[in-house]
């Protein structure tokens, strides 16, 4: 496994090895080690989540003030536009945003560290979307920045007509949102 910094250097884009013939592929997906190895980070996964939606729908950006979660992140179908937001008060990247194609074809995954929100945007035509946590959901902590927000300035792939769930729509701006220290 191999991992990249992105412009915010605690994301990070994680590249395993991939073996391919005729017949198909393998990869480790997660390997405690391989990971620490590539990263520095000796993480504790508590949960996994899958979800799968239709092109153009936009989940978040979602993140939980408190009991904040890591997440390490990836696609087995499709493809999306995966989007993390330092909210970090005293980072010097502070209200600024990457963005990373993830997708089943590349086999690309992010690492999301606790302290940002994260969103991502489905381009193919379907995808399926999994990710590990470092802490377990809290709906009573849960928040959620608008995706459109000008302060963000996100630029987004929109090549579909955009779906968002009744929570997203109703996302808080940026200079309103609860923040870490």
């Amino acid at each position: 496994m191999q991992a990249r910094p992105t412009a915010i250097p605690d994301v990070l884009v994680l590249e395993p090895k991939v073996f391919g013939d005729a017949r198909g592929f393998f990869f480790e997906s997660y390997n405690r080690r391989a990971f620490a190895q590539a990263t520095g980070l000796d993480i504790d996964f508590v949960q996994d989540n899958h979800s799968a939606s239709a092109q153009g729908v936009l989940r978040g950006l979602h993140y939980q003030i408190q009991q904040s979660q890591g997440k390490l992140v990836r696609v087995v179908a499709g493809e999306v536009f995966d989007v993390a937001v330092d909210l970090r008060k005293k980072s010097p990247t502070f209200g600024q945003w990457v963005g990373e194609i993830l997708s089943a074809e590349n086999k690309r995954m992010l690492w999301v560290p606790e302290g940002f929100a994260h969103g991502f945007l489905v381009l193919s035509e379907r995808a399926e979307f999994l990710y590990k946590t470092t802490r377990y959901y809290a709906p009573e902590h849960e928040r959620c920045i608008r995706w459109d927000d000008p302060a963000l300035a996100i630029r987004w792939p929109l090549k579909a007509a955009l779906q968002l769930s009744a929570k997203d729509a109703q996302g808080v701006s940026f200079s309103d949102a609860e923040v870490f220290a």
